[in-house]
């Protein structure tokens, strides 16, 4: 376990490295993380698909999600709602508000297009269509649901939800160990997705797999569901950015920025 100091000097030097990326480096390491949340995000979806007490559908999506964060830390990628926490080296003057500008942006884009592959894929798979299209149905359910919801519900949602995905990043920087290490991810992921709070990467993949599977999935599908693409007609480009990508991204990064980083700068920033 890491002690004050060298927590505050690797979220320092953390900092510092992801500000030094080229474009390239920086946008395949975003790319990456996009694709490790997706296959949170369908683990997710494949196990509470099935029913069963509701509390403990929920613990599990939420346990059985927390693998995209650990692929996230562990294998290396760039999160943008983890890199949220560069504030901290910012605020110390490690790096500039420029350098901070150019890994979200750069980082928040490769998100986005892992996630958008995985969406693909997993269309191509038509795992959506098996078992009388249950887990379809799920899927759909809950794209339709995140665009659904006002814009004051959605961003203190990602607020709440960004301030445990960025602990959970900053119990990792504690941790010596890959055992602590994915202790300290477990526990603030599955708080958070069991809750029902929301994570933009997230919803990257969660939203537009609905909104492609609304458009192209077969007749049978529909039949399956007793019900018609017309009952999602909500569900759509448009409402996906504005009514739940930019609540959720402006949101997080409130809860990171503010409630994580730049609080814990403020305690030990005399200690630097």
């Amino acid at each position: 376990m890491r002690t004050t100091d060298e927590l505050i000097a690797l979220a320092n030097t953390a900092g510092e490295k992801k500000a030094k990326y080229t474009f390239a480096k920086l946008l395949a390491l975003g790319y990456m993380a996009g694709i490790y949340i997706a296959f949170g995000a369908i683990f997710f979806t494949t196990v509470t698909s099935y029913g069963g007490n509701p509390g403990a559908v929920k613990l599990m999506g939420g346990l059985v999600f927390s693998l995209g964060l650990v692929l996230v830390v562990l294998a290396g990628a760039e999160l943008f709602t983890g890199n949220n926490l560069m504030v901290v080296a910012l605020l110390n003057k490690r790096i500039s508000f420029k350098d901070l500008l150019r890994n979200w942006s750069i980082v928040y884009l490769g998100n986005f297009l892992g996630s958008l592959l995985i969406v693909v894929m997993m269309f191509l798979t038509k795992q959506y269509l098996q078992e009388d299209s249950i887990i379809g149905s799920r899927i759909i359910n809950i794209a339709s649901s995140k665009v659904s919801m006002d814009f004051t519900t959605v961003f203190v949602k990602a607020i709440l939800c960004n301030i445990l995905v960025c602990l959970a990043v900053w119990l990792t920087m504690v941790a010596k160990t890959i055992s602590g290490k994915v202790l300290g991810i477990i526990f603030p992921i599955s708080a958070f997705v069991s809750i029902g709070y929301e994570h933009s990467v997230a919803n990257m993949y969660f939203v537009p797999i609905g909104i492609l599977i609304k458009k192209y999935a077969p007749i049978t599908f529909w039949n399956d569901l007793n019900t018609t693409s017309a009952s999602f007609a909500h569900l759509n480009t448009n409402t996906f950015l504005m009514n739940n990508l930019l609540p959720v991204t402006l949101g997080n990064i409130i809860g990171g920025v503010f409630f994580v980083g730049a609080t814990y700068w403020f305690i030990h920033k005399e200690e630097n």
